[in-house]
């Protein structure tokens, strides 16, 4: 087994986890149980499943893991781009997500 907390891609998608709540919290109200959760949910499901996977007894356990967590990270991508769309979140915080986004999908 392997401490998740060590792997950079898990460090990565704690960030961003962090930075989607944050950025939730600003869209509208009648949304809360809307895009805001969808997102929340999304986020957390990428740090979540690479965890779990690090908590299988093997590799190829820990691969589907992070195959479900890239999953995620597409639906993430379409959500913060209806996010955007909606100007729920301003274009500059659209694209500084979207990058950390970008970056995360390429570590996986």
């Amino acid at each position: 087994m392997r401490d998740f907390r060590e792997l950079e891609i898990w460090k990565s998608s704690h960030e961003l986890v962090l930075r989607v709540y944050k950025k939730t919290t600003e869209f509208p109200d009648e949304e809360k149980y809307g895009l805001t959760n969808q997102l929340r949910r999304s986020s957390t499901s990428i740090p979540s499943n690479i965890a779990e996977g690090c908590g299988r007894n093997t590799n190829k356990e820990l691969i589907h893991f992070c195959h479900i967590a890239l999953g995620s990270a597409y639906e993430i991508d379409y959500q913060l781009l209806l996010a955007k769309d909606l100007t729920f979140i301003k274009k500059e915080d659209y694209e500084v997500l979207f990058e950390k986004l970008t970056i995360l999908k390429k570590e996986n």
